[in-house]
């Protein structure tokens, strides 16, 4: 049998800011014992909540929710901006502290991850007190704690590590849903959203137990294809695999799930922004260049949708591929709430294949225009004309600087005033 640990940390940002400003300062408070949050600003009364401290949450606040929001609930509400480059070295020293185990890992976000435990099960007693092992070792070399879910497949093991916090260790087999996860509120199953949870509370599905006993072709009558996904995850039945990170991948992406539907363009870009530079990172970071770039939307009906372009000429530039995303996403959008916001790219070549310039990269043509001017009754392109070798040069120089000092070291001046409002975590 597979066994899969899911790995959790707990309260990343809150956590690993207190560690920060405690080891500068012995006397500072400590965020984790007052009523706190990570994210946004306090002057401004903009933002979103990333994280939120044990003491604010008896308030009610929320992760997600607008910061004035926040504060209603909150006057007393110390508020601290998020450190990206301080969370950014955190996530790689955890993430090097678990490949000391094994190199089966997937890391789905910045705090958390998968790790197929099956390959090095005979190392240790048993998956619990290999668990715990991993768990006290990062307390103690680390200095914080995470939570470790244990099951025979990444579905239960996620839903497993959310149980009863902080820094524990809990399993889901099979045999044990009936009694840990059946009795749950229905909205606390992976991939139930809030809308999904009041539709079937209507329906008198109030748990998860009540779900998975639903005849699924009763479900799939009132939410199609995620009825009988919400019924599948209901009984713990879950294939997906554990994607391992590879540079021999046939395509680079990322996507975040929102804490909270984005329902302007404005911030759907300024998520899209932050998932450019990330990929373009990984792509130069494994030596390779995308010929295509693909956007991908998920509404909070839970329909997806996607569309793809090819680039110009073969890159990696974080500024082209978010100008191309900008334009698919244009295309794209129907204006209904986005839950989910992805950026793929494909047909990858090496760095060092032979590539052929395109007009715009030898600077003949140009499609920049004024803002809001229209070609044909289209939108106006975004495409800029850009020296190639200059792009490669600026881009590496901007990595360098950045994996030494933190990725907000340094800021694109093109995209200066939307980086200011880019999102504050994705995953």
């Amino acid at each position: 049998m597979s066994l899969i640990f899911h790995i959790d940390v707990n309260s990343a940002y809150l956590s690993w800011s207190a560690m920060e400003r405690l080891g500068k300062d012995e006397s500072a408070v400590d965020l984790r014992t007052v009523p706190s949050i990570i994210g946004g600003d306090e002057k401004s009364r903009h933002g979103v909540v990333l994280a939120k401290s044990i003491p604010a949450k008896k308030y009610g606040v929320r992760t997600g929710e607008p910061v004035a929001a926040a504060l209603r609930k909150c006057p007393s509400l110390l508020i601290i901006p998020p450190d990206h480059a301080l969370y950014s070295k955190m996530s790689r020293r955890l993430m090097n502290l678990l490949h000391s185990y094994t190199s089966d890992i997937e890391q789905v976000s910045i705090d958390e991850c998968y790790m197929d435990f099956t390959p090095i099960a005979r190392q240790f007693s048993s998956p619990l007190s290999a668990a715990r092992t991993i768990a006290d070792r990062i307390k103690t070399e680390l200095g914080f704690t995470v939570n470790i879910g244990i099951a025979p497949n990444k579905l239960l093991a996620k839903m497993a590590s959310d149980f009863e916090k902080p820094d524990k260790v809990h399993t889901l087999f099979q045999d044990e849903i009936p009694d840990k996860l059946w009795p749950l509120p229905v909205g606390e199953l992976f991939m139930v959203g809030h809308s999904s949870a009041e539709r079937l509370m209507q329906l008198g599905i109030r748990t998860i137990g009540e779900l998975a006993h639903t005849d699924p072709d009763f479900l799939q009558l009132h939410f199609k294809s995620h009825g009988k996904l919400m019924w599948e995850y209901a009984n713990g039945i879950d294939h997906s695999p554990l994607n391992v990170d590879s540079h021999t991948l046939k395509g680079i992406g990322n996507s975040t799930t929102l804490s909270a539907d984005v329902t302007t363009a404005e911030e759907a870009k300024q998520i899209l922004l932050a998932l450019s530079e990330q990929v373009g990172a990984r792509l130069r970071k494994s030596h390779q260049l995308a010929q295509t770039v693909t956007v991908e939307i998920k509404y909070n009906t839970f329909q997806s949708c996607s569309r793809q372009m090819p680039l110009a000429t073969p890159g990696s530039s974080s500024g082209v591929l978010y100008e191309y995303a900008c334009r698919l996403f244009d295309e794209l959008w129907n204006r209904t709430p986005i839950r989910l916001l992805g950026i793929r790219t494909s047909k990858l070549l090496s760095e060092d294949a032979p590539v052929q310039l395109s007009l715009f990269d030898m600077g003949i043509v140009s499609f920049e225009e004024p803002a809001g001017k229209q070609t044909s009754g289209k939108p106006a392109p975004a495409f800029r004309h850009i020296n190639p070798e200059k792009q490669k040069k600026l881009d590496e120089t901007m990595d360098r600087i950045r994996q030494k000092y933190g990725k907000d070291a340094v800021v694109r001046g093109s995209l200066m005033k939307k980086q200011k409002k880019s999102p504050d975590d994705l995953t």
